[in-house]
């Protein structure tokens, strides 16, 4: 258990990034180098070094650093990816780099290396992926055979953040023993990386490949000086990671909108500011403020319960980083066209922040295979429970204050537990994108509960010190209520959409439509074992009622139009 920096420390480090970074890479600065493709190195040295310290941050006490916990380190991802995501790679690639370290490393081994980053500033870099084993770590093809005083390292890494500017490496190798963890420091025979890889986005950040050629690394290298754990390392911290590449996604999506919102302040079209507009403000700025605030949510949540000593949480940081990575891409790619002509150009920031946010759905695991892992340990918990986890799930979320659109969420969370019953009695999820599509279902309506609970917490005073307070308890009562809603009607279409569309196709006569073409609870029985009359559609639906009152009152609390009041 940690309790991590104090909130005035951690005000200060948040304060101290953005001057920083707005002095030593101003916009135009940040636009010259996407647009060569250089990463500033030494501007990220000298915010790992003693100028700024950002490191310490990372490092635990014991071994020169400050202790922050994940609630800490969610924070300073964020602020870190609202000023530029590729920073933000690059200084997060050594604390990613150095977790193998740290959860699986000898007490020399930590004082050593993580005692090097607090004190030095060095970088490190995470050597894991590979041409042919990307999302499957067990599919490495580098090795590392046994020599006297060692072991001699080859094969190849790919895509490799901080690849060709880090001083040490953590490399992932296949010894007779099993997938096991090592360190290569610069300048090791043998060892060299390939030029910068030509990317789309995040061009601040260096990533490159990683040749190993017959590289010596001596015994006291093996992380944790014992073979064949390397696996089970990697997945003690993938909770922990993924949630901070959530925050990468919450921090790049947030400043996307926020630009978006400033122009429309500006932009006058058809006599009156776009800001004046429902058709804008509710299609590209307040549905992606809710997503990005369920996300948040969750992320919050779950940081809250790794530093309580949880354990590694790796499905909740699963979900966290599917939600937070698609809504942040989602409200990039808005705020392009809320700026209309402008954001398709490179001066206006959207455009680049849209390309570098982008990679948030795709590094440290893909959307789908984020997808397949929710879904997977979710079901198991279906099938353990018999049902029971996610009604219970709903009782306990329906309890909640109901202005939160607690009730709303509770039956999203009641959609869950129809779907996945309807998928075990017709054995859907032998369809392999039945069970993608789970994994979506379910980060949604579990979004659902923990926003109702964030807000429930506002609502009564009691949101942790260090939580983020942009919206007032009312106003995120509201943001509540719209994602519950979207998430109940998710649920609901969706889950009969793939429940149905999994069983095998058969003649639709004209019988079998409802006189009213509406979709009551008859018509969701399939007459094939996957009954869905437990979704509740008719509930789902008349739940919407005051959706576009609540969308508006987001709208006024964004532009500061108006204080929401505390009622529903």
């Amino acid at each position: 258990m940690t309790d991590g920096l104090d909130l005035g420390t951690l005000d200060l480090m948040l304060d101290a990034l953005g001057e920083f970074v707005a002095a030593a890479l101003p916009e135009e600065r940040l636009l010259e180098l996407d647009r060569d493709d250089v990463c500033p190195e030494e501007t990220i040295r000298r915010m790992c070094g003693d100028e700024l310290g950002v490191q310490l941050a990372f490092v635990p006490e014991d071994y020169g650093g400050m202790g922050g916990g994940a609630f800490d380190s969610y924070r300073i991802c964020e602020r870190l990816a609202r000023l530029d995501l590729g920073v933000a790679t690059s200084v997060f690639a050594t604390f990613l780099g150095s977790d193998p370290i740290l959860f699986g490393g000898t007490m020399e081994q930590k004082e050593r290396w993580l005692g090097r980053i607090a004190k030095e500033g060095i970088l490190f870099a995470y050597g894991a992926t590979e041409p042919e084993a990307g999302s499957d770590l067990g599919a490495l093809r580098t090795t590392a055979t046994p020599v006297e005083g060692g072991y001699r390292i080859n094969g190849r890494k790919q895509w490799i953040s901080n690849g060709s500017i880090a001083d040490a490496w953590s490399v992932l190798a296949l010894t007779p023993s099993g997938p096991s963890w090592f360190v290569v420091e610069r300048g090791a025979d043998g060892f060299s990386t390939a030029p910068p890889e030509d990317k789309h986005g995040i061009r601040l950040s260096n990533t490159a490949a990683l040749y190993l050629d017959d590289v010596f690394v001596p015994a006291e290298n093996l992380v944790g000086l014992a073979a064949g754990q390397g696996l089970t390392q990697a997945q003690n911290v993938f909770g922990y990671t993924r949630l901070m590449v959530a925050a990468f996604g919450l921090g790049g999506g947030w400043e996307a909108t926020e630009r978006a919102i400033r122009y429309s302040l500006d932009r006058v079209q058809a006599g009156a500011t776009l800001s004046t507009k429902q058709g804008y403000t509710h299609k590209l700025i307040v549905p992606h403020v809710v997503r990005l605030e369920a996300a948040r949510a969750f992320i919050e949540e779950t940081a809250t319960r790794i530093d309580a000593g949880e354990g590694s949480l790796n499905t909740e940081g699963a979900i966290a980083k599917y939600l937070a990575s698609e809504a942040g891409n989602a409200a990039a790619e808005a705020a392009i066209q809320a700026h209309g002509g402008y954001g398709y150009t490179k001066p206006y920031l959207v455009e680049k922040i849209k390309r570098d946010v982008r990679i948030t759905t795709i590094y440290e695991g893909t959307s789908e295979i984020l997808e397949m892992t929710i879904a997977r340990d979710r079901w198991q918990q279906h099938l353990k429970t018999r049902g029971a986890c996610y009604r219970d799930a709903a009782a306990a979320t329906a309890a909640l204050p109901a202005r939160t659109g607690a009730a709303t969420a509770a039956l999203a969370l009641d959609g869950l537990a129809a779907v996945l019953e309807s998928c075990r009695t017709g054995r859907l999820t032998r369809n392999q994108h039945v069970l993608l599509r789970l994994g979506e279902l379910i980060a949604y309506g579990e979004a659902a509960g923990s926003l109702a609970r964030r807000a429930a917490a506002a609502l009564d005073g009691r949101l942790p010190d260090k939580a983020d307070r942009r919206f007032t308890p009312a106003a995120l009562a509201a943001v509540s209520r719209v994602f519950a809603r979207e998430a109940a009607m998710k649920i609901a279409e969706e889950g009969a959409r793939w429940v149905l569309g999994a069983l095998p196709a058969r003649d639709a006569g004209p019988e079998s439509l409802r006189a009213d073409g509406g979709a009551g609870p008859e018509s969701l029985r399939t007459g094939d074992g996957a009954g869905l009359e437990g979704l509740r559609a008719d509930d789902i639906r008349a739940a919407q009622r005051g959706l576009l009152a609540d969308m508006d009152l987001i709208a006024d609390v964004l532009y500061d139009r108006a204080a929401p009041q505390e009622s529903s």
